[in-house]
């Protein structure tokens, strides 16, 4: 073991932090997004979601900023959901998504249902 300290004990100074933390959910997604002249409806997986949005494996070639309709149902909510959202991040086929238009009901159902869950990020 070396004396030195290590650099992956320091913080990363350029590294943004999240605004939202981030929890393990899995279910099905639809997405729907207008890339060119093409209208493409996909079936997505979420793998983790926010009060600022969802992250979801496609498999898809999208594009940063693009804005997509997403429709889910969240486990054990009866109310199926129709959101849009804006694709902010991507690695691979692993996408995040900002929503822009959660309704303040939504966001309140949004907020009880993520205080059952794990956590999916670091708790910094």
């Amino acid at each position: 073991m070396s004396s030195t300290p290590g650099k992956a004990l320091q913080n990363a100074p350029n590294r943004r932090r999240r605004r939202c933390p981030r929890y393990r959910c899995e279910f099905p997604v639809a997405l729907s997004v207008f890339s060119g002249d093409q209208h493409l409806q996909l079936h997505a997986h979420c793998r983790d979601l926010s009060q600022g949005g969802i992250g979801v494996l496609v498999a898809a070639d999208l594009a940063m900023g693009e804005v997509a309709s997403l429709s889910f149902s969240l486990p054990g909510v009866q109310q199926p959901w129709d959101v849009r959202a804006v694709l902010r991040y991507r690695r691979g086929y692993h996408y995040g998504l900002e929503f822009l238009s959660l309704s303040d009901r939504q966001g309140k159902t949004l907020q009880g249902y993520l205080q059952d869950l794990e956590r999916s990020d670091s708790e910094e």
